[in-house]
């Protein structure tokens, strides 16, 4: 699938741009062309010799779209095709906020209802101007648990980036939440335990002394974490996890420490005593943005900062086209995989997957 994660934006565009779907329920459209020679520029100018538009879609046949607003919430629940019920997973993004789809409706494809929560610019913050705490995702939790078309024993968690630092959080430290697994993809432990999603994002921002900036002048926020701390009040207890975790990690992550943070959760699990629920997948050359495989690779894009003054900056997420991308490939591949082991694997005989795609 080269084709498609090999391409770049047309020469002259916007600086930054990262393609990303917003709009799950149309297909992307890949107008493939080919021309006589080797040809960089000038396109339009040029008369294909063949053609052809290839429709790549996020929703298998079946899959149904359902917009949440209960309980405060802003989401959306992607349901599988068939009768159901099937296992569900919480589906978090990271710092950017706004509701992200396209990998529920993904996940969904294969066997999985799951929730793309919108925990930073939710409706709920745009009327209070306050920032949601524990109780949000415990209500997003609830509202899986009691779906009718969800297995509420088999909920798994889902997050990249910022994304991992709630799920952690809550994996641990909910009396609410019975997890039966958790995926932390390019993200890190390391936050005050006893802070609000405020607090956390604060401490984050008082190392901002730490941030670096490459030649191109595109941001380096790695180090705002760095050095991994020993203090045990600074970083998620894992020791205490009792469900199988799964950490994606790229070793060129320019934005979060995340493979040093890796590390640390692995000595620390290893000290608990429940190291055999750790599965680490490290890749060397990748970066931070490891998503659902055969996009666009962006090593760096704009990026806009929340809060009361928001500013966009360019931001250097890391990795090379071939390494990242291979690296997605496989971290796909295995996270499904890691999924179906723990949310659909066991003995209860409702629990079978509905799609391979």
């Amino acid at each position: 699938m080269g084709l498609m994660w090999s391409q770049r934006p047309v020469p002259g565009s916007k600086p930054g741009l990262r393609m990303r779907k917003t709009n799950v329920q149309t297909p992307m459209e890949v107008t493939i062309s080919v021309y006589r020679g080797h040809l960089t520029k000038g396109f339009a100018d040029q008369v294909p010799l063949a053609g052809a538009v290839v429709e790549r879609w996020y929703m298998a046949p079946g899959v149904r779209r359902v917009p949440v607003t209960e309980g405060g919430l802003t989401a959306t629940l992607f349901l599988p095709s068939g009768p159901g019920p099937f296992p569900g997973l919480l589906d978090l993004w990271g710092g950017g906020g706004k509701l992200v789809e396209y990998r529920a409706a993904l996940l969904a494809s294969h066997g999985f209802a799951s929730l793309a929560l919108d925990y930073l610019t939710p409706q709920i913050t745009k009327e209070t101007g306050k920032m949601v705490d524990n109780h949000y995702f415990e209500a997003a939790y609830r509202f899986l648990e009691q779906h009718p078309q969800v297995l509420g024993s088999r909920i798994g968690i889902l997050g990249l980036s910022f994304g991992t630092s709630i799920a952690l959080k809550m994996a641990v430290y909910s009396q609410v939440f019975k997890l039966r697994c958790a995926v932390c993809i390019s993200g890190s432990h390391v936050q005050p335990i006893e802070g609000s999603v405020q607090q956390i994002m604060t401490s984050f921002h008082n190392n901002v002394d730490k941030t670096r900036f490459n030649m191109e002048q595109q941001v380096i926020w790695r180090d705002l974490l760095l050095p991994i701390p020993a203090d045990p009040s600074l970083k998620v207890e894992v020791g205490r996890l009792r469900c199988p975790l799964l950490l994606v990690v790229g070793e060129d992550d320019q934005n979060w420490p995340a493979h040093e943070s890796a590390v640390d959760v692995k000595e620390m699990m290893q000290r608990a005593g429940n190291y055999h629920l750790l599965t680490v997948l490290s890749y060397p050359g990748a970066g931070h943005l490891i998503e659902p495989p055969f996009t666009p690779f962006a090593r760096a894009s704009s990026y806009k900062i929340l809060g009361t003054a928001p500013q966009t900056l360019m931001v250097l997420w890391g990795g090379e086209t071939v390494a990242h991308c291979r690296a997605q490939e496989d971290a796909w591949r295995k996270t499904l995989v890691f999924l179906r082991e723990n949310l659909y694997g066991g003995t209860n005989p409702r629990a079978t997957a509905s799609s391979h795609l």
